[in-house]
């Protein structure tokens, strides 16, 4: 026969089911990660020191740039004239002064727009030819311009 340990509810003994999740783990885990992020944040924020100039107000609106454009061919034009390479820095010039915009070359607007098929060597040849003889403010033109 068979003979019975403990009470009705099995005592001391009696494997009880619990019902409560244990967090502590969980939380400990939580502050190992905010003490890594309180860490790594401050060292992946980066400072650049700025020397902005201060903003001036001109009634005076800005000159508007002179437009060099490459041709498939490779013909370029300054403003619908046709140039070479190796005069465009002159006729460059030129064409400020015949514009009235005789200050410093770096304060001048120059923008460059290709054709789609122009190879990227001959942009550049001609974005470094004007930025070797001074011009600083270069822009290329991505679309016609009306």
């Amino acid at each position: 026969m068979a003979a019975k340990l403990a009470g009705a509810g099995g005592g001391a003994y009696a494997i009880r089911q619990n019902a409560d999740i244990n967090v502590t783990p969980f939380v400990d885990i939580l502050l190992v990660l905010l003490i890594i992020f309180m860490v790594a944040v401050p060292m992946a924020t980066t400072s650049i020191k700025l020397d902005m100039p201060p903003a001036r107000k001109t009634d005076v609106p800005p000159k508007p740039p002179v437009l060099i454009s490459i041709q498939n061919s490779g013909a370029l034009y300054l403003a619908g004239q046709p140039t070479r390479l190796d005069t465009l820095a002159g006729d460059v010039s030129a064409r400020f002064a015949a514009d009235g915009q005789t200050g410093p070359r770096k304060d001048q607007r120059l923008m460059v727009s290709a054709q789609a098929d122009v190879p990227y060597e001959a942009l550049m040849g001609v974005i470094d030819k004007v930025h070797a003889e001074g011009w600083i403010q270069i822009g290329i033109v991505n679309e016609d311009i009306r």
